[in-house]
């Protein structure tokens, strides 16, 4: 069953027609028979159709998470921006409600930026005394006038005294990227872009959105919560899926956009 069909069920289960949900949401009766229709073309958007979604889900004291995910499976744009899911959640403003910031506090935070800037540059002056300052003890240093040159340093009972310090080819190894989001306990999913980027979408049994975006290839998002994640994954075959500590199998090939759940249980 569609998320239209599921709404005109529930009106006409509630014994009203379609004049008095319009009067009940303030919604124009032409748009109540498009969204009837499974038709939320001219809603202004996924935000705003959401919007509508969750009034007629209240009015008709209806399930409004189910309302919501039949929305989001069904309806709901891939290419979403962070900043729509962020305003929809009320936890940033939009655009047009941006504050000015005063030259006061312009003014504060170069003072404190140069303040920091020169704490650093005296810790790294001080280390790097503190580094040449340090005299080698030799019981009887050979002095050579050709620097020598190693990849492994050799331990030898006679130091030996070197014009040139040691190089090392150790190469630095990077950790890969690692963010953790969560809502509560119970249930742990770790998505990782072993292959490919990959686009996903995570919220948990309440609807609460815990991140939506592109994970680049060989990082790695943790999500946690109490009962249940759910996941969109936009590239199903770019990415590597650990649910409660456990391995899964490849939840589909590249480029298919796959929904899945996991539990407690899972």
């Amino acid at each position: 069953m569609t998320l239209g069909s599921m709404i005109s069920k529930a009106r006409k289960d509630a014994s009203l027609s379609i004049e008095d949900l319009a009067s009940l949401t303030n919604l124009r009766i032409a748009l109540l028979r498009e969204i009837e229709d499974n038709d939320f073309s001219h809603c202004g958007g996924d935000t705003y159709a959401r919007g509508h979604v969750r009034s007629i889900a209240r009015k008709l004291g209806a399930n409004e998470e189910e309302f919501l995910r039949a929305f989001d499976e069904e309806q709901a744009s891939v290419k979403r921006s962070i900043q729509e899911l962020l305003v929809e959640n009320n936890i940033m403003r939009k655009a047009k409600d941006k504050r000015k910031v005063s030259l006061k506090t312009l003014l504060l935070i170069s003072v404190i930026s140069l303040a920091l800037a020169a704490v650093a540059q005296v810790v790294i002056s001080n280390t790097s005394f503190n580094e040449q300052a340090t005299p080698t003890v030799s019981a009887t240093p050979t002095v050579s006038a050709t620097p020598t040159v190693s990849a492994t340093p050799t331990v030898s009972a006679t130091p030996t005294v070197s014009a040139s310090p040691t190089v090392s080819a150790s190469p630095s190894v990077k950790p890969s990227v690692q963010n953790t989001f969560s809502t509560g306990t119970g249930v742990e999913v770790v998505i990782r872009a072993a292959r490919a980027k990959s686009w996903i979408f995570v919220s948990d049994a309440s609807g609460r959105t815990l991140f939506s975006g592109e994970i680049p290839k060989g990082a790695t998002r943790i999500f946690t919560t109490n009962v249940r994640l759910d996941l969109r994954v936009g590239n199903a075959g770019g990415v590597d899926v650990q649910v409660n500590g456990n391995k899964l199998p490849s939840i589909g090939v590249n480029g298919a956009v796959v929904s899945v759940s996991y539990g407690v249980d899972s």
